[in-house]
């Protein structure tokens, strides 16, 4: 079965956040790490991940993507907060 993840990444601790959404977790946050695509993250250097979730079906993928989206700042903040409390780079972790 296909897995789907929305996810955040941050420079550093209530750094620069981006919100994504990928079908393979551990490859895309790898290729935000090593710039392997220019863009908002290379440039801001946003290749922390602090946050993720994961869905059943692209749709509610896309859905979730969106509305996290356009959430404010300190709502983002306050889900990072209650998933990751030290903001630990989470990609250690996914990778084993």
């Amino acid at each position: 079965m296909k897995r789907y993840f929305v996810y955040i990444l941050t420079s550093q601790c209530n750094g620069t956040l981006y919100v994504g959404s990928t079908s393979n977790l551990i490859q895309r946050v790898w290729q935000h790490k090593n710039g392997t695509f220019s863009g908002f993250t290379s440039k801001y250097q946003v290749h922390h991940l602090v946050y993720y979730e994961e869905h059943q079906n692209i749709a509610e993928m896309v859905r979730r993507e969106r509305r996290l989206k356009n959430w404010c700042r300190k709502w983002k903040l306050n889900l990072i907060e209650q998933f990751n409390p030290t903001w630990q780079d989470l990609y250690d972790k996914i990778c084993v």
